[in-house]
């Protein structure tokens, strides 16, 4: 497992108040500001990843690392893959130990951007280096528990985490009983070389997602998810 920590990051604070709507000469411009100061000095972004090759296949499953990770979609997008990069990316446990005064929805909603614009620059971070080290000129990825329900089921984080090996011992990120991260503001998956383009949005059926990077299409579902 391969540790990427000095992850160099931004805080656009102009461009953070527009989008967080803070007035200049506001108390909240004041309370923003000190905020941002804060998470700018103690923010720590970071992802670890690991080379890994494809062992064994079947009809609805991989297996990496001795590990069998069970997607039907999964499987069909690595038919053409020998190695792929399961990975780990986070906001880090210093930003996501930065506390805003009890009850101030407000400001844990700030500190929730933030950290959601560490995150952004640990990924960045991490497909550019992948990209650069192993000569990838194009590649997708996919994470469990994005998209549709049964793509890569959630549950399938447990598996990730055992490929990978001491992802919390590493930088930080711990999986709870419900197979969610903690920090929140963190992300798993799987990088791949790939030829075609692809993102678990094109196959999700969730409408309004502030997150989605592609429309859903139905050829790629079809082909992805279809019997």
């Amino acid at each position: 497992m391969i540790e990427l920590r000095d992850i160099p990051f931004s805080l656009d604070a102009e461009l953070l108040a527009r989008q967080l709507r803070i007035r200049p000469g506001t108390d909240s411009a004041g309370a923003f500001a000190e905020l941002l100061a804060t998470v700018t000095e103690v923010g720590r972004p970071k992802a670890v990843y690991d080379v890994a090759f494809i062992e064994q296949r079947a009809d609805d499953s991989v297996v990496l690392n001795g590990v069998r990770l069970t997607s039907r979609a999964l499987r069909r997008n690595l038919d053409p893959v020998e190695r792929v990069f399961p990975y780990v990316a986070t906001c880090g446990t210093e930003a996501d130990a930065i506390a805003v005064p009890d009850g101030d929805a407000v400001q844990a909603f700030w500190l929730w951007t933030m950290k959601e614009a560490l995150l952004d620059a640990a990924t960045d971070y991490l497909y550019e280096h992948l990209a650069t080290r192993y000569r990838m000129t194009k590649w997708a990825t996919m994470d469990p528990g994005s998209g549709d329900a049964d793509l890569w089921p959630i549950e399938q984080q447990r598996e990730l985490f055992a490929a990978l090996g001491d992802v919390e011992g590493s930088i930080g990120v711990r999986l709870t009983d419900s197979m969610l991260m903690v920090p929140t503001m963190s992300v798993s998956g799987i990088v791949f070389p790939a030829e075609a383009e692809f993102a678990s949005c094109q196959v999700c059926h969730r409408e309004g997602c502030p997150r989605r990077t592609a429309p859903f299409d139905e050829a790629v579902w079809r082909e992805m998810c279809g019997d």
